[in-house]
């Protein structure tokens, strides 16, 4: 009896990561470019903010026809895991630029001048969005982006709300735009306003959005404007994580009650502080109550930036603009009005803390 001997052929073993790399590499790899493209955008215009520049390549990348399969095809994987996972690590070094020693010596009138600017800029905005009939999350996301910090904001909130990836890219779009205006205008007021240097610092850190656009904007009037406009803009920042917790606090609430129709009875409970949020606060505490060697800090410095700058590349690329035009009128509106609101209420309190 001839016995046949087989060998048995297995295949070879494919790394745990084959899989997720090849399904988020390309689009991480588009977010690098455009990263670096960023880059050199502000090495040649040195008044185009870095992250700004990240947005609108991303918005550019998506409406380039012959790019447009990639980023709506094998990219969008990793273009969208850039938007919510390197946001989420990238709000977290975020935290190491605060100290609450430095916002504490402000004084108190001033804590109560920008806790009075971001609940009014944040209300005042989600208010006006609901009433204009603005779909999904997006007068939330506008509230909080105008409120708070900008995109960083935006990108914190919607991973708590699970907002829809086109409801953040069209709110980070809207914020990110008037923001660089802000740039161009702020300075042009200075003067007629009757706003010395100090003062003019105060009020940018308390209307301008994103901290880089602040950087860019309070510059111009001198290097006592920029100190003020830098503390009393990383006081906003500070606010990112009660705001975020209140916003899980009301999801879970309304969830509760039975009234949300977007997830069904069985669904997760989001955390009332997210673990990113408690990174954020962890790297505050961590640089009020040690010395962080200088080298650290740049290092995380530019890691925040270049995390955020991919992540905002990807919510960039996330923008449908035939999709936002047919809401075009009523976002422009609300974000005039919010940036009035923000501008007219941070400007008063300035009058009144100085």
């Amino acid at each position: 009896m001839a016995l046949t001997l087989r060998t048995a052929v297995r295949p070879t073993a494919q790394p745990a990561f084959g899989p997720a790399f090849r399904r988020n590499g390309p689009g991480l790899g588009l977010a690098a470019l455009g990263v670096a493209a960023a880059w050199a955008v502000h090495s040649l215009i040195p008044a185009i903010p870095r992250l700004t520049a990240a947005v609108l390549l991303g918005v550019a990348v998506a409406h380039i026809p012959w790019l447009r399969p990639l980023v709506r095809g094998a990219a969008r994987a990793g273009l969208s895991l850039a938007g919510k996972r390197l946001m989420r690590v990238g709000i977290v070094l975020l935290g190491l630029k605060l100290s609450l020693g430095d916002v504490l010596g402000l004084g108190w009138a001033t804590v109560a001048m920008v806790l009075a600017v971001v609940a009014a800029t944040f209300f005042g905005t989600l208010w006006l969005g609901r009433r204009l009939g603005l779909r999904g999350d997006q007068p939330l996301l506008i509230a909080t982006g105008y409120s708070i910090c900008g995109a960083s904001a935006i990108g914190a909130v919607s991973q708590v709300a699970e907002s829809d990836e086109e409801d953040v890219a069209t709110s980070v779009a809207l914020v990110t735009l008037c923001g660089t205006l802000a740039i161009a205008v702020l300075p042009l007021l200075q003067h007629p306003l009757g706003l010395g240097g100090a003062e003019f610092g105060r009020w940018v850190g308390a209307s301008v959005h994103d901290v880089g656009q602040v950087v860019a904007t309070a510059q111009t009037g001198g290097a006592d404007a920029l100190r003020e406009a830098v503390l009393v803009k990383l006081m906003r920042v500070v606010l990112l994580a009660p705001l975020t917790a209140g916003v899980a606090l009301a999801i879970v609430r309304r969830r509760r009650s039975g009234r949300s129709e977007d997830r069904p009875s069985g669904a997760k409970r989001p955390p009332l502080v997210p673990l990113f949020v408690l990174g954020f606060l962890a790297m505050i505490v961590l640089r009020t109550v040690a010395t962080v060697p200088a080298e650290a800090l740049t290092l995380a410095q530019n890691g925040q930036e270049l995390l955020l700058a991919a992540a905002l590349f990807g919510l960039g690329s996330a923008v449908h603009l035939p999709t936002l035009a047919r809401t075009g009128g009523r976002v422009a509106a609300l974000g005039l009005a919010s940036w009035v609101v923000v501008a007219g209420v941070s400007y008063a309190g300035v009058l009144l803390t100085t």
